[in-house]
């Protein structure tokens, strides 16, 4: 990023310049003039930083790199974030499920720090230039932005914990009562097992005798296959017979 040729700073401050990126945010104070370098709100997924530039004579005067003298353009570029931390405000009330505060959190990430930084650019810039009011309000505007943010970060932050441990209670409950089906399951076929192994064996057409017997026979042997069941549930349950 190269300063406006028009800019007549002075040369310890363009020395300080580099023309292949815009950098960090920073404010550089020499004889009375102020350069800041700040960059616009990003955008989520936005990799690249769009520096912008701000300069204050020792008149007072600012100029911007985009066009534009006075104050306004430093202002809206302060709006800039205001309304991207308002857009994010807007998305937290409306977020509903882990997935939403989680792509939430990627977007608030990269504003945040970015207006963090800004914060410290403009905390500097006022106490290198501590007498102009203009840089106060900036500085404490900044702040209220970023402070904004680091609430709005760790609310979503807590929202989306919240969500993945409710989810994970969810599954813990679903598989508590899966495993008291199972074992509900277990315990019918341990009762029952006897019962149906004997009624299939007289089942089988072969001439057991069993058949030519009597009621109390059929009842004698049933009776034994239920005791039996009852056994093995007492094992399935207990994990001993007796």
């Amino acid at each position: 990023m190269k300063i406006p040729p028009t800019w007549r700073l002075p040369p310890a401050i363009q020395n300080r310049f580099g023309e292949r990126s815009v950098g960090k945010q920073r404010a550089m104070v020499v004889d009375g003039h102020l350069l800041l370098i700040l960059h616009k709100a990003p955008e989520a997924g936005e990799q690249t930083r769009v520096g912008v530039l701000f300069w204050r004579q020792p008149n007072g005067i600012w100029e911007h790199s985009g066009g534009g003298i006075g104050l306004q353009p430093l202002l809206k570029h302060l709006e800039n974030y205001n309304t991207a931390e308002e857009k994010l405000q807007i998305a937290y009330r409306q977020a509903e499920s882990a997935e939403d505060y989680f792509h939430l959190l990627e977007a608030i990430a990269p504003l945040r720090l970015s207006a963090k930084n800004m914060h410290a650019t403009l905390q500097a810039a006022r106490e290198g230039v501590p007498d102009d009011r203009d840089l106060i309000d900036l500085r404490d505007w900044a702040y209220e932005i970023d402070r904004s943010l680091d609430l709005l970060y760790e609310n979503t932050k807590n929202a989306l914990d919240y969500q993945i441990a409710q989810r994970a209670e969810e599954q813990n409950r679903l598989a508590t009562e899966a495993l008291v089906a199972g074992h509900r399951l277990n315990i019918l076929a341990a009762v029952f097992l006897p019962l149906t192994a004997i009624a299939a064996l007289f089942g089988m057409n072969l001439n057991s005798g069993v058949d030519a017997s009597s009621t109390f026979t059929f009842w004698l042997v049933s009776v034994g296959a239920i005791a039996l069941g009852s056994l093995i549930r007492r094992w399935v349950v207990t994990g001993r017979w007796l």
